[in-house]
């Protein structure tokens, strides 16, 4: 797809550009005047409507720096004096709780010879059985709802369309749109499903057993290994063996790649649909009066302050039967990601959108007055 500019001073800088008239291209400027506004407006609505799946239309504006009326500023400063500490704090508990779980499940689990490299890359909980098991799963769905209860989602209003199947074998994978990072919180406590994650996951503090306890699937970018099979063949081994073995655990996949605003379905990558196996399609909504938790458009710092300073956040999730490919569909991954996705959009009642990840990242430019190339936030998101 061509993308072409809407105005030529995003596509092109003078010669002697000041930083003056850098300030005065940008869509958003940052002020602590009262009297900020944005670049024409009439520009800014054409943005909005030629990349409408990212467009944030809640009460702080694009990227979360609109100009916010008085009233929305005493309630913030409000929520961060009295809920942010307290939400804050019972989080980083929730966290920990949860990491001397996994750490008392995974004490013996490996022989003391193996090496701290091979350790690193081990799932986890594909290799618990019994009591371990059980435990971290089921400590794991507490926890994540206690996560979500903590930042304001107190009530997941959920329309189960699924029938309660129990067609044998069971879904390989389980497909969803994507709008925020709290999308993983509410997927952890309804069913615990694995998922795909940078390998630099592993070596976090506490996040990174935790990410072996879900036994994701971790992704080295920088590797060229011939002897690897790649993201994609990972992926569709881990699909078919959840497909064929109740004991193991579903993989969350986003086909669409990126995060919206919640009222788009972008077009589907074919690689969770690679494993000719039946899929769970599930679709997460956030309504929202004042603060979207919609991801789409901001730094994770600023995104997660406006959140937790939200009196009151609403999901509501409509899970739908599970998805049973036809011979030609299995022959054809790309026609069985786009018969889900036509699906999922009918029923979440969702707008079907043809753009991508390139053009999202040409829309956040824009909105940063850099036509060269996405904000630093955007990249580090995305990656």
């Amino acid at each position: 797809m061509e993308l072409k500019s809407l105005d030529s001073s995003l596509t092109t800088t003078p010669p002697k550009e000041t930083e003056k008239d850098k300030d005065e291209r940008s869509l958003l400027k940052s002020s602590s005047s009262s009297s900020a506004s944005y670049a024409p407006e009439t520009l800014l609505d054409e943005l909005d409507k030629k990349y409408a799946p990212y467009a944030r239309k809640d009460a702080f504006g694009p990227m979360g720096r609109g100009p916010v009326p008085f009233s929305q500023r005493v309630l913030v400063a409000l929520a961060a004096l009295t809920l942010l500490p307290l939400r804050f704090i019972s989080g980083v508990l929730i966290l920990f709780l949860y990491f001397l779980i996994c750490r008392l499940c995974t004490l013996t689990l490996f022989s003391n010879h193996q090496t701290e490299q091979l350790q690193q890359q081990e799932d986890h909980l594909l290799r618990m059985t019994g009591w371990r098991r059980h435990a971290v799963v089921q400590a794991g769905r507490l926890c994540a709802r206690a996560m979500l209860f903590v930042f304001g989602f107190y009530w997941i209003l959920i329309d189960d369309r699924s029938h309660h199947q129990l067609d044998s074998p069971g879904p390989g994978a389980i497909v969803s749109n994507h709008v925020s990072y709290v999308d993983i919180l509410y997927h952890m406590s309804s069913s615990f499903p694995s998922f795909v994650a940078k390998a630099s996951v592993a070596k976090l503090p506490l996040v990174g057993l935790i990410s072996k306890c879900l036994a994701c699937i971790y992704v080295q970018r920088e590797s060229k290994s011939t002897h690897s099979k790649g993201v994609s063949g990972a992926v569709t081994d881990r699909v078919q063996q959840a497909h064929q073995n109740k004991n193991s655990p579903m993989m969350l996949l986003f086909p669409e790649g990126t995060t919206t605003n919640g009222d788009y379905l972008l077009p589907f990558k074919s690689g969770a649909f690679l494993a000719k196996a039946p899929v769970v399609p599930i679709i997460l909504r956030y309504p929202y009066k004042r603060f979207s938790p919609a991801w789409d458009s901001m730094s994770g710092m600023r995104h997660l302050f406006l959140l937790l300073c939200q009196f009151v956040n609403y999901i509501e999730v409509i899970k739908l039967p599970v998805y049973y490919p036809s011979e030609e569909e299995k022959e054809d991954p790309r026609l069985y990601a786009n018969n889900v996705r036509k699906l999922m959009a009918t029923e979440g009642n969702l707008i079907l959108s043809e753009i991508g990840l390139s053009e999202k990242r040409v829309y956040h430019a824009a909105l940063n007055g850099n036509s060269n190339s996405p904000p630093r936030d955007l990249q580090k998101k995305e990656d």
